[in-house]
Formats: structure tokens, C-alpha cells, sequence
């Protein structure tokens, strides 16, 4: 579970952390340069930029993020270690499936958790990592599963799909904070106001890009249903399959309390509507149902 809420978390706080910085920044030129928008949809506009802005600044910063938090190290595509040498030839060869322009990195890293992502700010510029833990407890089939499952992401544009939904949440934040902001502050003394505004306004700001997340995750959900189709055209249905139950083999029997959501979001069980709704992933039973039932890919 730590391993999920250190790299979610991280990702969504520094995205809010560059919504604020870039909004302060313009707030900051726009006073000290007097400058004079007009109207509030010309704001706005402007607002558009800095969201849109702060989300692909995010995404461009992905694979360093990934690879600092997550301790990943990246593998030398000629290496001699046999099981190094095996992981790279699996994902290399499910990228040309998928048609990548270029071949992912491939990294590794310490950690106990069953856990793989994907992450990028293009197709050709991803990288696909996954953890020691599953490389211990999984077999070749199952891990092909997962890793054409990850390939898929990056063959789906999912980064940059995510990044455009992100960029719109941004700009919606953005706007509401101010028009709120404006309407609590204009209700104060005139000498209060200034200073009302910006503590409300960047208040407003953080606690609605957290807000925010919950549409994000919604949209998130719902690409790894195609992320788990897109896997089993490129690896085959029971290699997804065995995937996904090696998965629920390993996480089915962690304590309830306890569920671990690692970058795949792997649960066996939704404990809460709150977590349901900050859940990035869809439960494993759900996942494994629809690709048993599915009449093709």
C-alpha cells in the first residue's frame, strides 16, 4: 500500500505544486508589469494555458519522477545477466508487436510488492519497469501478461490521453478557485481583501486539484480495461489472464484493511467508497470477468 500512495500521491501533489507555482508566477508578472487582461474570459484563457501547461510539464518530467521515487535502474539493452537479457527481449518484442516508433527502456527495482508501470511523455520515449517481488513470484506467462498490458499503455497513448483530461481538470480548478476566491474576498474590508484573495485562491487550488483527482481516476479506470484487452491481443488472453491471476493469487490474501494498489492498482476488494473513488484501477475480479467473457480483441 505505501508503494502505491508514494507514487500516486507524489505524481498528484506535484502536479499541484506546478499548477500553483505557474498560477503565482502569472498572478506575480501580471502585477508587477500592470498588465491589464479585461475581461474575465481572457483570464480564463490564460488559465487554460497554465493548466494545460502544468499537466504536460508533469508528464514530460514523468520518467525522471518514476525513476527517482521508485529507485529504478535502468537495464542495458546489452547485458550479459540471462534473466536481465530475458526481460528486455520480452519487452522489446512486445513493443514491435505493438508497432512502438521506438523501443521502451526497461528498468527494474528493488521491492517486495508484485508491481509494473508504464510511464512517458511519448511512445517513443517511455520506459516499462517492473519489481523484484514480481519477478520472484510470477512465471514467464504471467509476466508476459503484464508487461503486454503496460506495452499497451504506451501504445494507447494513455500518458498523453491522461495528461489532456488532466490539463482540462487544471484549468477547471484554476477558474473556480478565482471566481470563489473573488466572491469570499469582495465580502471583506477593502484593506483585507488582497491578502484574503491569495490565501483562498491558492487554498481553493490545492484542495480542488485533490478533488479533481477523483475525474481523473474515473478516466483512469476505465483505460485499464482496454489496457487489459490491448494486452491480450499482444501477448494472448491466457497470458493476460495468468497475469491477472497470479495477481489476485498473490493479493487476495492481504487483509482487507490493508489492500495493495500498486501502479497495475491491483485490489482484490474496494474497502470504502473513498477508495473506490481515488482508485485508479478497477478491481482484479472485475478485470479477469470481462476478459473471460470478452468475444474478441
Amino acid at each position: 500500500m505505501y508503494a502505491f500512495f508514494k507514487r500516486m500521491f507524489l505524481f498528484a501533489i506535484v502536479n499541484v505544486l506546478i499548477l500553483i507555482t505557474l498560477s503565482f508566477a502569472f498572478e506575480v508578472i501580471t502585477s508587477l508589469f500592470g498588465l491589464r487582461l479585461g475581461v474575465e474570459p481572457t483570464v480564463w484563457l490564460f488559465y487554460g494555458f497554465i493548466g494545460m501547461g502544468g499537466a504536460f510539464l508533469n508528464l514530460a518530467m514523468s520518467r525522471a519522477i518514476a525513476k527517482w521515487t521508485m529507485g529504478v535502474r535502468v537495464i542495458d539493452p546489452q547485458t550479459t545477466d540471462s534473466n536481465e537479457q530475458r526481460l528486455v527481449e520480452m519487452v522489446h518484442r512486445l513493443a514491435q508487436r505493438a508497432l512502438l516508433p521506438a523501443l521502451p527502456e526497461v528498468g527494474i527495482y528493488d521491492g517486495e510488492e508484485v508491481n509494473a508501470f508504464a510511464t512517458g511523455p511519448t511512445k517513443a520515449r517511455a520506459l516499462v519497469a517492473v519489481s523484484t517481488g514480481l519477478l520472484g513470484r510470477m512465471d514467464q506467462t504471467a509476466v508476459e501478461g503484464v508487461l503486454g498490458h503496460e506495452i499497451t499503455h504506451i501504445a494507447n497513448g494513455d500518458m498523453v490521453t491522461m495528461t489532456l483530461v488532466q490539463g482540462v481538470i487544471n484549468t477547471m480548478v484554476l477558474i473556480a478557485a478565482r471566481v470563489l476566491a473573488n466572491l469570499i474576498a469582495g465580502q471583506a474590508e477593502e484593506r483585507s481583501r488582497p491578502m484574503l484573495y491569495m490565501v483562498v485562491f491558492y487554498g481553493l487550488q490545492f484542495i480542488l486539484s485533490l478533488f479533481g483527482s477523483i475525474a481523473v481516476c474515473y478516466f483512469s479506470r476505465a483505460r485499464e480495461f482496454r489496457a487489459d484487452a490491448g494486452g491480450a491481443r499482444l501477448a494472448g488472453r491466457e497470458r493476460m489472464l495468468a497475469g491477472l491471476r497470479s495477481l489476485r493469487s498473490v493479493y487476495g490474501q492481504v487483509d482487507d484493511a490493508h489492500p495493495s494498489l500498486a501502479t497495475l492498482k491491483i485490489s482484490g476488494h474496494a474497502t470504502s467508497m473513498l477508495a473506490t473513488l481515488f482508485s485508479t484501477h478497477p478491481p482484479l475480479e472485475e478485470r479477469i470477468r470481462r476478459l473471460e467473457t470478452a468475444a474478441s480483441f
